[in-house]
């Protein structure tokens, strides 16, 4: 079970919803992609209630 403070890297963002690192950037430029935490050193993590939350965003109902 997933701690709710975890974060997660972008490889294990990218990895979990099986997209290159590209579309990420690629999302996030066009502001489709789940809000970021930009690190001093220019990483980014993003949190695991953040990336559940976007991702309740992106269900279409059938």
């Amino acid at each position: 079970m997933a701690k709710p403070t975890e974060r997660l890297t972008l490889a294990e963002v990218c990895a979990e919803l099986r997209i290159s690192r590209s579309t990420f950037y690629d999302w996030r430029a066009k502001g489709r992609a789940p809000r970021c935490i930009k690190l001093p050193n220019g990483d980014l993590r993003i949190r695991r209630t953040e990336l559940e939350r976007w991702l309740d965003t992106c269900e279409e109902a059938a």
